[in-house]
């Protein structure tokens, strides 16, 4: 129609011409199941005219929404019941598949990514080896070299949990705010269990990658490793 703030505009109420004035102009998304007006008048203008009322209500069962739709003709006959249980039950069907797609893709990436990091751990063995060496050959006690190794692999777990948490949030963000148009509540408790567990799992990969070189002799390893 072409109408901005201050057009006028001329409508039809059962025959009355009603002429009305823009004061301002809403968007409306009319694919979600809800009562949507393309036009909204103020108080004190179509108080008299013919009307209909909208009720929106929810049974919890088949049977229940039967016979409530049941009782309602019965003791209302000019009112109409549209039932959108299957409606829903559909949109729900399809939002439990695209569910499952994204929680199967979210578990294989986790899966990929904790195998690159164990063989990221395991592929640098040697150089820890040799490193672990140096350190009680020049006198390094053993609690000291378990220290050293706790907070190198501390600190690359968590380097690399902040990676995959912060690409997830910003993703996330960016699906919730361009893509679906809904407010962002990020749940931190999941990203907290991710981040003990990853850099946890990768702790303990390191201690146990490192423990053959704290139990023997320095020459011994250095020997075998040789």
């Amino acid at each position: 129609m072409r109408a901005k703030i201050g057009s006028k505009l001329t409508f039809n109420v059962q025959g009355a011409l009603v002429e009305a004035t823009v004061g301002s102009i809403r968007k409306v998304d009319f694919r979600r199941v809800q009562t949507n007006f393309f036009i909204v008048f103020p108080k004190g203008v179509l108080e008299e005219a013919p009307q209909f009322y909208v009720v929106i209500s929810r049974v919890e069962s088949e049977a229940q929404s039967a016979k409530f739709q049941q009782a309602l003709v019965q003791a209302y006959p000019n009112v109409s019941v549209v039932d959108l249980t299957q409606i829903l039950k559909s949109v729900k069907t399809v939002l439990d598949k695209v569910s499952f797609v994204i929680r199967f893709m979210a578990l294989f990436s986790i899966l990929t990514g904790l195998v690159v990091l164990i063989s990221s751990v395991v592929l640098s063995k040697f150089q820890r080896i040799q490193e672990s060496v140096l350190l009680r050959t020049l006198g390094a006690h053993r609690r000291q070299i378990i220290r050293i190794n706790l907070v190198e692999y501390f600190l690359l777990g968590t380097l690399a949990t902040f990676t995959g948490i912060g690409l997830s949030i910003a993703g996330s963000f960016a699906l919730a705010k361009f893509a679906l148009d809904i407010p962002y509540e990020p749940n931190l408790w999941p990203a907290l269990i991710t981040f003990v567990s990853i850099t946890g799992l990768t702790v303990l990969i390191g201690l146990l990658n490192s423990r053959e070189v704290l139990r023997k002799p320095p020459l011994e390893v250095l020997r075998k490793e040789v």
